[in-house]
C-alpha cells in the first residue's frame, strides 16, 4: 500500500469541522502515511475554538508537538506558521501532497499571486513549483470574480480546487456525515485508499 508524505494546512475559513475530520481520518489511516506535517494559521485556531468549542491543541502535545490520538503518532508533527526552517519550506523535503482544508480566499489569493508570507503559503508554493499535488478546499459562497480568477490561475498552475460542497446521495444522517463526504472526496483526490460511499457501488 502506498505511503504518503503529506502536509495538512488549516486556515481561518469557517468550516473547522472539515479540518478536524480530515486530521482524524488521516490519523486513522496511519498505515498509508509516511509522515504528516500540520500547519494551523493563527486565525484557524480561533475559528476552531469558536465553531467546535474546543482547542485544536488536543491533537498535539510536547515541545515538538505530535498527534496523540491515534496509532503511529510519531508520524504526525505540528509546525508553527512562522517557521520557515520547517522541512516543507524546501522542495528537497520530498512531500508528495498538500491539502489546505478549509482554505480562506485570502490564503488562496496569496498562493495564486506567489506570495509566500508564511510557512503555509510557502509550502503551497513549493508544491506547485515541484509539480506535486496541491488540493485547496475553499469554503466560501458566493464567489467573486477575483475568487474565480484566482482559482483559475491555480488550476492552470496544477492545483486541484475542491470546494467544500457536500454530497447527499449517500444519505448522510448527521452534520458529521455530511462533512465527511467532503473529507473523503479530498482524500480520494490525494490518492488515499478510503473506505467510503461511491456512486453505483
Amino acid at each position: 500500500m502506498a505511503q504518503h508524505k503529506i502536509i495538512i494546512g488549516i486556515t481561518g475559513a469557517s468550516g473547522a469541522i472539515y479540518g478536524k475530520l480530515l486530521l482524524e481520518r488521516i490519523q486513522g489511516m496511519a498505515d498509508q502515511v509516511k509522515s504528516c506535517g500540520v500547519i494551523f494559521s493563527e486565525n484557524a485556531r480561533a475559528v476552531w475554538k469558536f465553531e467546535l468549542g474546543e482547542d485544536p491543541g488536543q491533537f498535539f502535545s510536547g515541545d515538538a508537538p505530535q498527534c496523540v490520538s491515534a496509532e503511529g503518532t510519531e508520524k504526525f508533527k505540528l509546525y508553527h506558521p512562522d517557521n520557515f526552517f520547517a522541512p516543507m519550506a524546501s522542495g528537497s523535503s520530498g512531500y508528495d501532497t498538500m491539502i489546505i482544508c478549509p482554505c480562506t480566499m485570502g490564503t488562496l489569493g496569496r498562493i495564486a499571486a506567489g506570495v509566500s508570507s508564511d510557512l503555509l503559503t510557502r509550502a503551497a508554493d513549493v508544491m506547485l513549483k515541484e509539480r506535486k499535488k496541491l488540493i485547496l478546499v475553499p469554503r466560501e459562497a458566493p464567489f467573486s470574480l477575483i475568487h474565480l480568477n484566482n482559482m483559475k490561475t491555480l488550476a492552470e498552475a496544477g492545483a486541484i480546487i475542491c470546494p467544500a460542497s457536500p454530497s447527499f446521495y449517500s444519505r448522510p444522517a448527521t452534520i458529521r456525515d455530511v462533512a465527511m463526504t467532503v473529507v473523503d472526496r479530498v482524500l480520494n483526490l490525494a490518492g488515499f485508499d478510503v473506505d467510503s460511499f461511491s456512486w453505483g457501488s
